[in-house]
């Protein structure tokens, strides 16, 4: 048995209705081949929400055996899927002056920071921040600024954050299966990379992921998100 495989991907998706892990192989042209599933029906979650540990941490288990059998590995750790009506998101923007008129990597890493310097609720953090497009001196839809000539960087970003609290409680679930959380991933996104091409996202999409417990949204224009949204409403 396999353990431990640095060429392997684990995802996690603990849902309302089903718990489902799927175990990704990283082939040499970086493409993933599927190697492992796993799948048990969810009875700890309402609305996309932990509100019993044990019976997610159950969940979660028998999903993660039939995963790993079906593998032939044992796994160690997992990217999880987020979700809820507590996940909030919104757009935000930086701007910096460019330092020897030319943009290096520190310049684009201030302006981030720059953005993402926002005031959130203290019960909420941060999950993640996309870059929607940068700008210099004006010049707007610039996806790489390293290298360019100016001096004003600006930049345009999605930011998601979510309940400490519920962000924790998935964690808990997770290591109390004996695994480790690699990231928590909000679960439209991580549909969108899988479900969307490269020419939907440039021309404009909207991703609506309707779960058993939550319908979930990711809007796309210009090859960049623009919008995302839990609704606690389900089929």
């Amino acid at each position: 048995m396999r353990n431990e495989n640095k060429d392997l991907i684990v995802g996690l998706d603990i849902g309302t209705s089903k718990v489902v892990v799927a175990v990704a192989e990283v082939l040499a042209d970086g493409r993933f081949q599927v190697i492992g599933l796993g799948q048990a029906e969810s009875q700890g979650l309402r609305k996309g929400v932990v509100v019993n540990i044990e019976a997610t941490v159950q969940s979660i288990r028998r999903a993660l055996e039939e995963a790993e059998l079906m593998a032939a590995c044992q796994i160690r750790d997992v990217f999880t899927g987020i979700a809820g009506s507590h996940i909030k998101s919104f757009n935000s923007s930086g701007m910096v002056a460019i330092k020897d008129r030319e943009v290096a990597a520190p310049d684009v890493a201030r302006v981030i920071e720059t953005a993402k310097a926002v005031n959130i609720p203290t019960d909420q953090q941060v999950l993640h921040v996309l870059t929607q497009e940068f700008i210099v001196d004006g010049q707007e839809d610039i996806r790489e600024p390293i290298g360019m000539s100016g001096v004003r960087l600006e930049v345009r970003v999605h930011i998601v954050t979510g309940a400490v609290s519920a962000a924790q409680n998935i964690i808990k679930c997770v290591r109390r299966c004996g695994l480790e959380v690699q990231d928590l991933i909000l679960q439209p996104l991580a549909s969108s990379l899988s479900a969307l091409t490269s020419d939907e996202k440039e021309l404009g999409v909207a991703l609506v992921d309707i779960g058993g417990g939550t319908t979930d949204i990711a809007i796309f224009t210009g090859g960049a998100i623009r919008h995302t949204a839990i609704i606690p409403i389900a089929g």
